[in-house]
């Protein structure tokens, strides 16, 4: 039986930093390699990946030696000071850190730029349903899940400082149930910063 637990908090910062914008590296294919496994090794969804190769006419046949653009998200970085800041948390509260789940952080990056993107503020998208719903249908796997959002909150420490300051935020992070989190960050026209944390217990 599933148990599902849901936070949220809103600061209302309108900021003046512009949308996040994704670069890209250049991965050579080698003898073996699917397009499925070079969007795992590189922890980027396949979907972004052939959307950044539109001069692959078919990604299910890609041969040695072709150049493959990897879509780099610069708000990896942020999301990982997240993580480091929660696992700080739960050590501190003699709790074991959480692994992270880069399928799971891509998840929670869809569900933040859902918000950005649609101007609400809620658990329940009108895209993808509930984040339990949501999770199913990206394929994670779990028995027990939770998710923290956030808006305004300008940087990892600030949003962690206002999750950990909140009961049912804190009581997310802290749960010794949940072993694995993914963090999304994503940006609306505006600059202001729509954060998304998601737990599972995985099997």
């Amino acid at each position: 039986m599933k148990k599902n637990f849901l936070a949220s908090l809103a600061l209302c910062f309108v900021l003046s930093t512009g949308a996040v914008h994704a670069q890209s590296s250049t991965y050579t294919v080698v003898s073996g390699d699917t397009m499925w496994k070079i969007a795992v090794k590189n922890q980027v969804g396949i979907s972004e990946l052939i959307s950044a190769n539109p001069q692959i006419a078919n990604p299910a046949m890609i041969i040695p030696g072709q150049k493959i653009s990897i879509p780099n998200i610069d708000v990896k970085t942020t999301e990982n000071q997240v993580i480091k800041l929660v696992n700080q948390a739960r050590v501190n509260a003699g709790l074991q850190p959480f692994t992270s789940n880069w399928e799971l952080s891509r998840v929670a990056r869809y569900k933040s730029q859902d918000m950005a993107n649609k101007g609400y503020f809620d658990h329940t998208s009108p895209t993808y349903g509930s984040p339990f719903t949501m999770m199913q249908n990206f394929g994670i796997k779990f028995t027990a899940a939770g998710e923290n959002i956030a808006m305004g909150q300008r940087t990892a420490q600030e949003v962690m400082n206002s999750w950990m300051n909140s009961p049912g935020h804190r009581a997310n992070i802290l749960n010794p149930s949940f072993n694995q989190i993914g963090v999304g960050l994503a940006k609306n026209s505006n600059g202001t910063c729509y954060w998304t944390q998601q737990f599972i217990k995985s099997y």
